[in-house]
């Protein structure tokens, strides 16, 4: 990896989590099937906290700077409370593939954050080509029959645009912690509060779900809420919030792939030409001038 630039290795660390994150509303939707939405958003993070603890204490971590701790406390926000629990009650009546295209604006969105929280100036051409690409995805989505319009749609929507700003912010901290540091510190953090607001649910619980619900919840906790920060966060902090975001016009695509094998859900082959779309986008997009404070 120490043989590609710094931007280069941010993209690789970024689409490896966008890869892990793709799956997040499959294995969602699976998990809600069986189990309260409130469990399935915040106890995903009880359990992911309980591994930062561990992972925190393995390590000696430091303790973060009071101005650390500042911008940790609003990590939270984004997140850990609102994208998991906003997900989770719109997977209850939207199919996981048309959330998954709703989330194709997230890479616009998060490039605006990082313009606001971490004062990163994107140029025209980087702009020219996040828009394209988000036309891509909407197009897709549109050409492919995702047209109809949810009420969770406004769940999903307010989930981008916490997710943004929890982006940004993890992003920008990274640089001067390690990203899975950001993510642990953040759950530790909202701990308190995530063990009260699960515990109105506790005696709702399905505790004889399928494995199937089990496994997913054990994925969106391990993996979506957890291990994929590590390396989303390092990835925005060694090529840029706005430049890295961009992978995440990938992410419908790996959603739209766990969606046909783990619901059955029909992949069309017109997937595949949109897909390249995207990547020709993001590519271009990554040549494009951003300045970095």
């Amino acid at each position: 990896m120490k043989n590609f630039s710094q931007t280069t290795q941010g993209y690789i660390y970024g689409t490896i989590g966008v890869i892990i994150f793709g799956l997040t509303l499959p294995a969602t939707r699976i998990a809600v099937a069986e189990f309260p939405p409130l469990f399935v958003g915040l106890g995903r993070c009880v359990l992911a906290a309980i591994l930062a603890i561990i992972y925190l204490r393995a390590i000696k971590a430091k303790r973060p700077t009071k101005s650390q701790i500042k911008r940790l406390a609003l990590v939270p926000i984004g997140i850990i409370f609102g994208f998991p629990l906003l997900t989770a009650y719109a997977m209850q009546t939207a199919p996981a593939s048309h959330g998954g295209v709703v989330l194709g604006i997230l890479p616009l969105a998060t490039a605006v954050a990082a313009m606001m929280v971490a004062r990163e100036k994107p140029s025209i051409s980087f702009w020219f080509w996040g828009i394209l690409g988000a036309l891509a995805v909407i197009s897709f989505a549109l050409l492919d029959g995702g047209a109809e319009i949810y009420g969770a749609d406004f769940l999903l929507l307010g989930a981008v645009i916490l997710a943004a700003f929890g982006y940004a912010l993890s992003g920008d901290l990274s640089r001067s912690m390690g990203g899975l540091e950001v993510i642990s510190w953040a759950l530790v953090i909202a701990l308190p509060v995530l063990t009260i607001a699960v515990a109105f649910v506790f005696n709702d619980i399905n505790w004889s779900a399928s494995w199937h619900a089990w496994a997913s919840f054990i994925y969106v906790a391990v993996f979506s809420q957890f291990i994929g920060f590590a390396f989303w966060n390092k990835g925005l902090a060694l090529g840029g919030i706005s430049h890295v975001g961009q992978t995440q016009l990938f992410q419908i695509f790996v959603t739209l792939a766990g969606s046909a094998l783990l619901l059955g859900e029909t992949i069309k082959p017109i997937t595949l030409f949109f897909a390249i779309l995207v990547a020709i986008a993001v590519g271009l997009g990554r040549r494009s001038s951003v300045k970095r404070n």
